[in-house]
């Protein structure tokens, strides 16, 4: 037996203005064929567990590609067609196809990248079992579900079950080829656009529906994924779905799909978030840090690189050092032409530069000057490290060429690259001690978490005005179907869902 594995993720923000060519996708450009497996065998991909199911089988593995690129504007046309052409001219001959894609890539030419690859795979190799495993922010779509026969997504953000989702989705198609099983798939779409702030798995709306998910699986479900959608992409619906695979039948499963999805309606108000003032955030940090050993951390989200942010808006810093905040670590601000310059200078010398704000923000109509500094170069370092929180464990990052600067109330982590902060690694590569800092300013969601918040002693959301700001108010949506909420009243949306099954007679 063959079986087809391969890694393409992306999530697009078609706001941004971070380019996404092929180079993007990886440290070093996509891994491909033995390189592919050999950068997903050992970690905690959807893709390493596809590798393990494969292998415990003693199936002969096909590994094409893996690609997996930072939140970013749509995929460049050359980028998309070439990794899409790998896993399509692979599948040609294997007996069945293991997907570890994201759910939400926009290519320049097209506004459903993992439904047209899925669509074309399915001509390409007609019979042929293909099994999908995506990212909790998919933004679900018909060609999605009617060219797979299994798709399970994450249940946890932050993502530290990857690896699992993998396995689930593994099994299924496995016992599919076995013919142990034989899965039903519907799913439902809810005119409901959530902010990724409320799509958090711990607390919340995302708690409640994960948990009825899960509970449903408990109770015979093959699969039930309840998928937050990602709202900053400019495309026909960017909503929240829930996709159910079925022992029985897909009438079953639509009924399902139908009691989780009437539940999130019903909670529809609790998936919006609301920014309070930066001035505000910051003024509450700096009370929160009186008396603490420990950092208090500024999560910049309205500049989030893992959902498509420049990774060099200077708002939060700025307001930090005009309310006296000091002992502060940043990190990291993606500013080439500073990099380049620090470096000309050398470790140990004073420079006077302009630093970030230099990425244009005209989708949103923001523009500001960037902020003058001056500092001294304290390390010069390559910008790799290996990650070991609980996300991607064990994977090799970089940041490009970094630098390390001390501009007295804080030391800055510049980069080449927009960077999320995966790990402590973005400091200690260059050398900084985070938990010596009295505030560390990160431009994270969430990702940063699960390493962070044990170091620290309080946590404060920021909202900078960058492209991954909380203010839906600040997005032009021009392909978007309307009604959808929250952007219009409730009242308006068609929202249908098939009637319950009647309670059996007693």
């Amino acid at each position: 037996m063959k079986i087809l594995v391969a890694r393409l993720n992306h999530e697009t923000n078609t706001f941004s203005p971070v380019p996404t060519p092929l180079e993007a996708f990886g440290p070093d450009g996509p891994s491909y064929d033995v390189e592919a497996y050999r950068e997903n065998k050992g970690m905690r991909t959807a893709m390493s567990a596809f590798i393990d199911l494969a292998e415990e089988i003693g199936a002969e593995l096909v590994t094409p590609v893996s690609a997996t690129a930072n939140p970013s504007g749509p995929v460049d046309e050359i980028a998309y067609r070439a990794l899409c052409e790998r896993i399509l001219s692979a599948a040609r001959g294997c007996d069945a196809v293991l997907l570890d894609l994201h759910g939400a890539m926009v290519a320049r030419s097209c506004s459903d990248g993992e439904g047209y690859l899925l669509k074309r795979l399915r001509a390409a190799i007609p019979g042929v079992p293909v099994g999908v495993a995506l990212d909790l922010h998919a933004n679900m779509t018909e060609d999605m579900v009617a060219n797979a026969d299994v798709i399970v997504g994450f249940k946890t953000y932050p993502h530290i079950d990857m690896y699992e989702t993998g396995v689930h989705a593994g099994r299924l198609l496995l016992n599919l080829l076995s013919g142990k099983s034989k899965p039903a798939m519907a799913w439902r779409r809810i005119p409901l656009l959530s902010h990724s702030l409320r799509s958090a798995t711990f607390i919340g709306p995302m708690k409640k529906a994960v948990e009825a998910a899960c509970a449903e699986e408990a109770a015979g479900s093959l699969g039930v994924s309840v998928f937050a959608g990602f709202a900053l992409a400019d495309i026909e619906a960017p909503c929240v779905s829930v996709v159910v695979v079925d022992a029985s039948s897909k009438a079953q499963a639509q009924q399902t799909a139908d009691r989780i999805a009437r539940q999130i309606w019903a909670d529809r108000n609790e998936f919006f978030y609301s920014s309070e003032p930066l001035s505000d955030s910051v003024a509450r940090a700096k009370q929160l840090s009186e008396g603490k050993t420990k950092p208090v951390l500024l999560l910049d989200h309205g500049d989030n690189c893992t959902s498509g942010g420049t990774c060099d808006t200077m708002d939060v810093l700025e307001e930090a050092i005009r309310q006296g905040l000091d002992g502060i670590g940043v990190g990291p601000i993606c500013d080439p032409e500073a990099v380049a310059q620090l470096i000309y200078a050398g470790e140990g010398a004073l420079v006077t530069l302009d630093l970030g704000n230099k990425t244009s923000l005209d989708v949103i109509n923001r523009r500001k000057p960037p902020m003058r500094v001056t500092g001294k170069v304290v390390r010069i370092s390559d910008g790799y490290y290996t990650v070991t929180g609980p996300t991607y464990s064990g994977q090799r990052m970089a940041l490009g060429r970094t630098v390390l600067l001390d501009i007295g109330p804080a030391e800055i982590v510049i980069s080449e690259r927009t960077h999320e902060p995966w790990d402590i690694g973005i400091f200690t590569c260059v050398g900084l001690k985070a938990e010596e800092k009295r505030f560390l300013l990160l431009k994270s969601r969430m990702y940063a978490r699960p390493v962070f918040e044990p170091l620290a002693a309080a946590l404060v959301e920021c909202d900078s005005h960058g492209v991954t700001s909380s203010d839906f108010g600040l997005f032009k949506f021009k392909n978007l179907s309307r009604p959808v909420v929250p952007l219009d009243p409730a009242e308006k949306c068609k929202v249908e869902f098939i009637s319950q099954p009647a309670a059996a007679p007693v």
